[in-house]
């Protein structure tokens, strides 16, 4: 397996195409999410040409993981479309805090494995790593995540440090919450 990291608008032709298609795979077609989607494809107004995208792609070349990364000085997920995570707290506009959004790794040629059991795959833990050594190649000291539960088990698991930012809450169905990683000691 192998990590491909970089702005949109750099990486190469058609790739971003392809996040957003696996995108719609997992999050629409899989878990269900309620999403604005066209031609198969799951991108929102966060998907910017200055977006930073980390994808862990198979043995084949095949996208087998995203996540995309955002500074929060810019309009973010968290900051615009669910702040009630913060349990209160105002969003944060810092440039050493990103946000993670978008994090999956589900191999969709398996679909014997529950999505949200893949969490603690090894292309997970790979994927996870990848964003986080790219969110500190730009300075980031904190990433601030939209998860699911299962992401302190796979961060206990990977010897990182993640607390909660406030309560999980049930965001259409689905167990979510804000999540702060810890980048630099």
């Amino acid at each position: 397996m192998q990590v491909v990291s970089g702005e949109g608008a750099r990486l190469p032709d058609g790739y971003c195409q392809r996040v957003a298609h696996y995108r719609h795979r997992v999050f629409v077609e899989r878990l269900g999410w309620q999403l604005n989607c066209q031609n198969g494809m799951e991108t929102d107004q966060f998907d910017r040409p200055d977006t930073v995208y980390v994808a862990v792609e198979n043995e084949r070349g095949d996208i087998a993981g995203c996540a995309r990364l955002l500074p929060t000085t810019q309009p973010y997920l968290l900051g615009e479309v669910f702040p009630q995570l913060l349990n209160g707290l105002p969003p944060p506009c810092d440039s050493t805090v990103w946000e993670l959004s978008r994090f999956a790794a589900v191999d969709l040629d398996d679909d014997t494995v529950a999505p949200l059991a893949q969490i603690s795959s090894s292309s997970t833990g790979l994927l996870l790593q990848g964003a986080i050594s790219c969110a500190v190649e730009r300075g980031a000291k904190r990433l601030l995540s939209i998860s699911p539960l299962g992401i302190e088990r796979l961060s206990r698991h990977l010897g990182l440090r993640a607390r909660r930012a406030g309560p999980p809450m049930i965001i259409d169905g689905h167990a979510i919450m804000a999540c702060w990683f810890d980048l630099v000691t």
